[in-house]
């Protein structure tokens, strides 16, 4: 809902966080800023984006959740559909198109806003209706369409819009409030999911807890991409938890369009054993010791080897680490790439080309960090079978395996910890913030059944993974 007491803002009531119009206002001066500058846009250019499209299931009557397409939204933040938006780009105006809806959308949906609401709603300087639009922007001469499609390298679909994609990569203050907000929701989720895990559950009721309380303590309809709890590896398997079982939550609300993107792992009955605990505090060095290197200047890729290297130190391997480093021998156990960038999509726009190597061909970002971008960190260890077994059949790699000890890790799963990080001009801020060590995650866990010992306690005291 957008509030017009006071300057206009999107808020949906209670301790949810106000959203200002102001933030897309921003965010517009900044396009036509660049544009301007970019030697191939004429002057009375005219930048034309094209809204989400509300569409129904199929060949059926039902409707599907409408979530607006994340360049609109970042321009204009309008939550309606089939809206158009027009910028000028010399002078700023933005005008919003929205549709010329029939008269029985009164009878079944409600009030019919006139433009001057939408107006106000969205602190645009026009809004006239969407039959429009070609008869506004024939007024531009010469008129330019400012799109272009490329690949996005992650789902290999077409995107637009490609000038707009390195505005997006850095976030303003307002944006950085707002994905400070969804991690903040969304940790305090994964913690229910902590305290309410009891051995027997089936995994999805921890799933729909983790969306109930996004949605009823934040005001988040959507996640920001779909759950994954699952038990081994990244799948999903909705199974009984058995005792001993370690359990893999990668999950995050999304507030207006805004992502969060967290993973806690930790055992179903709360206490680790010697093997998971080993594994756990081997991926939590790694990641502490990525953001460590965080900071204006540096390279991800230049910190993906040495998150790789560290996983490497765990027992399982013999022989000269900067040798196993050469053969990529920490992309056998940790596959998929160290993280990505963040915002409006869990895997923000702004990525480059990939890197056809081991452990780096699905990094999704290989940008120098610079203050205002937002990055997941997400190291792992996995004892994925398929992968275990190349590496043996691969005497370069073999030659590092102690294949006794492997073999008792065989069935163990898998460990993933994420968090979400803003990059600053000194290094970078923490935006997750959930149990986190050996010592932290069993106190919390202990104290939500009741342990005397509590989690707060043990937080203060713990320094280390």
């Amino acid at each position: 809902e957008f509030h017009s007491a006071g300057p206009p803002s999107y808020w949906q009531g209670n301790e949810t966080l106000r959203v200002p119009a102001a933030l897309f206002a921003l965010n517009r001066a900044r396009l036509c800023d660049r544009l301007r500058a970019h030697k191939e846009v004429p002057r009375k250019a005219v930048a034309l984006l094209q809204g989400g499209e509300q569409t129904n299931r199929y060949c059926t009557d039902t409707g599907i959740i409408f979530r607006q397409e994340s360049y609109f939204h970042w321009t204009f933040g309008v939550t309606e559909a089939d809206c158009y938006g027009a910028v000028d780009v010399d002078t700023g105006n933005a005008i919003l198109f929205v549709p010329r809806l029939p008269e029985n959308y009164a009878v079944w949906m409600g009030n019919i806003h006139p433009p001057e609401h939408f107006r106000q709603k969205y602190a645009v300087n026009e809004v006239r209706y969407t039959d429009e639009v070609i008869s506004v922007n024939a007024q531009s001469v010469p008129f330019a369409f400012l799109s272009q499609r490329g690949v996005n390298t992650d789902s290999q679909n077409n995107t637009f819009y490609y000038l707009f994609i390195y505005i997006r990569v850095i976030k303003t203050d307002m944006e950085l409030e707002v994905l400070r907000y969804t991690n903040k929701i969304s940790s305090e989720a994964h913690k229910e999911v902590m305290k309410a895990v009891k051995v027997g559950m089936k995994e999805y009721e921890l799933e729909s807890l983790f969306q109930h309380y996004c949605y009823m303590r934040g005001g988040m309809r959507h996640t920001s991409y779909t759950c994954i709890c699952g038990r081994e590896h990244l799948s999903l398997h909705f199974g009984h938890l058995c005792a001993l079982q370690y359990i893999l939550f990668d999950m995050g609300g999304e507030y207006y369009c805004y992502g969060s993107d967290i993973t806690c792992t930790f055992p179903a009955n709360g206490t680790f054993t010697p093997d998971q605990r080993d594994i756990y505090r081997a991926v939590l060095k790694s990641s502490r010791a990525v953001m460590k290197a965080i900071k204006p200047g540096e390279r991800e890729t230049g910190m993906c080897l040495p998150a790789a290297e560290k996983l490497t130190r765990i027992g399982l391997l013999r022989g000269d680490v900067d040798d196993m480093v050469k053969v990529h021998l920490g992309a056998v156990f940790m596959p998929h790439g160290l993280g990505h960038l963040l915002g409006i999509d869990v895997h923000d726009v702004g990525g480059v080309e990939r890197i056809d190597l081991p452990g780096l061909r699905s990094l999704r970002t290989a940008r120098v960090l610079v203050p205002g971008m937002v990055l997941t960190i997400e190291p792992g260890i996995y004892f994925i079978d398929h992968l275990l077994d190349q590496a043996l059949a691969d005497p370069a790699q073999a030659c590092f395996l102690n294949n006794d000890v492997l073999a008792r890790f065989r069935g163990f799963g898998g460990v993933r910890i994420e968090d979400d990080i803003a990059v600053t001009a000194n290094g970078m801020e923490l935006l997750t913030c959930v149990p986190r060590t050996v010592e932290e995650v069993e106190a919390f866990m202990a104290e939500a059944r009741g342990n005397p010992k509590t989690f707060a306690s043990v937080s203060s005291q713990s320094s280390g993974p």
